[in-house]
């Protein structure tokens, strides 16, 4: 069960509700509510509510809303999956829980009920640029609406079968007597009005969402790092001098000290068969430890955002405050920096994944082979640069770009909806990468074997990786 205070939401639960299909409740709508009451007292023009939007932002336009929603409802390319189109319901759930939307709080209850029965917006890839999941949130509201379809995965214990059309906002299934089996729950349902429209819209929801899960696993994937360096220290007799905690109060990064003393943990004892060894060694924890604290910044990035009331106009007070709050940059150069630190870290990994093939560090034939002139898992190599080489070019910054749109009056783009989705896509190569390193440094702890397809090899270091992290918190 996830809590949704509007204050606490983290990385971790994102994904849980996203891919562990966590339930949802609410902690209180007081804070939605306030605005939502403000909100019916402003005079004045107010954007999007009296005005039309962008370079519209001077017409004066009666109840444009239900409009506003259909026109930017156009995303493009491939779906998104549904694990992340929940995500982005918890993360809006949980933005308009902080209040400041104006946005009517009887909403929230039927978002929190599509999560937890397993409704999500068939929402598209492409159409945001970091300034807001306009196309995204603008389609999930028109299923609200009953103008779109919702997309449906039954929840353990319920029927699959088709809502009917037109049930009551925010009905929960009925448990049927017979058989202790669910009924499936019907079509989330809300009557929106014009008011509603540029409040439910006015985020960066699904970019968040993307970024929340791509650092959760990315944290995770660094942690398991440190197990794969340690066999590798152990396979060439590594020294660990390097480690050593006179060395890292020397100079005191904090993710650098991390990573030292979890793999002096690991390794147990002293090994120093060379003065110095490569960089992949030696300086390990340093450029390891620099991702570590890349991922940190960008998690409390994301988390700050997660549970921040970004809304323009922001409800607060007895005004509407026009503003800035929705531009994505902190997490646009908080994710570049990141990508940017998985590229050393997995450099080093490949470095390792070298010394592993030499016979001056593992005492081996060349490659780890069997046997002389055999080709033994020197194709790990080739799959580890093919991977590196897409991480490199994923890690290429996004906010060195920008737009301008709607007549010259959005003048600036984050592109955190990039960032965040390169982020997603990193996760691959990169643990692609530490597997070649694992199969490499386990063949190179055991007996190697004859030449034969190292395919199930890769596929089983591929798996140790999410096993290693099973004592760490999710």
């Amino acid at each position: 069960m996830v809590l949704l205070d509007g204050a606490g939401l983290t990385c971790a639960q994102v994904h849980e509700a996203a891919y562990g299909r966590a339930r949802v409740t609410i902690a209180s709508l007081d804070r939605a509510r306030a605005a939502w009451v403000t909100a019916q007292e402003l005079t004045g023009p107010v954007y999007g509510r009296s005005t039309g939007v962008g370079a519209g932002k001077n017409v004066t336009i009666e109840a444009p809303g239900l409009d506003l929603l259909r026109s930017h409802a156009c995303g493009a390319g491939p779906p998104v999956e549904p694990a992340r189109a929940r995500a982005m319901l918890v993360v809006r759930l949980n933005q308009l829980l902080a209040g400041g939307s104006g946005i009517d709080p009887a909403v929230l209850p039927v978002l929190a009920d599509a999560v937890n029965h397993g409704f999500t917006p068939p929402i598209r890839t492409y159409g945001a640029i970091g300034t807001g999941d306009l196309t995204a949130l603008a389609t999930t509201a028109l299923c609200l609406l009953g103008e779109l379809p919702w997309h449906h995965e039954p929840t353990p214990g319920e029927r699959e079968e088709p809502p009917a059309h037109g049930d009551r906002p925010g009905r929960a299934g009925r448990s049927s007597q017979a058989g202790g089996v669910s009924e499936a729950a019907p079509a989330p349902r809300f009557p929106l009005t014009s008011g509603d429209a540029l409040p439910f819209i006015s985020s960066g929801a699904a970019t968040l969402a993307d970024a929340a899960i791509a650092c959760h696993r990315l944290r995770l994937l660094l942690a398991a790092a440190v197990d794969v360096a340690a066999l590798s220290f152990t396979a060439v007799g590594a020294s660990a001098e390097p480690l050593a905690a006179f060395v890292q109060e020397a100079r005191p990064h904090r993710g650098q000290a991390a990573v030292a003393a979890r793999l002096r943990g690991l390794l147990g004892r002293e090994q120093a068969a060379r003065i110095q060894d490569p960089y992949g060694f030696r300086a390990f924890a340093q450029v390891h430890g620099a991702a570590v604290d890349a991922v940190d910044r960008a998690a409390a990035t994301v988390e700050t955002d997660l549970n921040a009331a970004a809304e323009n106009p922001l409800i607060a007070g007895s005004l509407a405050w026009h503003n800035g709050n929705f531009h994505s940059a902190p997490v646009a150069l908080a994710l570049d920096a990141l990508r940017a630190a998985l590229v050393q870290t997995a450099q080093l990994s490949t470095a390792r994944l070298a010394d592993l093939m030499d016979p001056a560090y593992t005492g081996r034939h060349p490659f780890l082979a069997d046997r002389p002139g055999a080709s033994g898992v020197l194709i790990l190599e080739y799959v580890a640069q093919d991977a590196m080489a897409e991480l490199r070019h994923l890690a290429n910054p996004v906010t060195t770009g920008t737009a301008v749109i709607s007549l010259g009056v959005e003048d600036h783009a984050g592109f955190a909806t990039q960032a965040a989705r390169h982020a997603l896509r990193c996760l691959e190569p990169l643990e692609l990468v530490l597997a070649c390193e694992r199969a490499a440094a386990t063949r190179a702890l055991n007996t190697p074997s004859p030449d034969r397809p190292l395919t199930d090899d890769l596929e089983e270091a591929r798996r140790a990786l999410t096993t290693s992290n099973a004592h760490l918190p999710h």
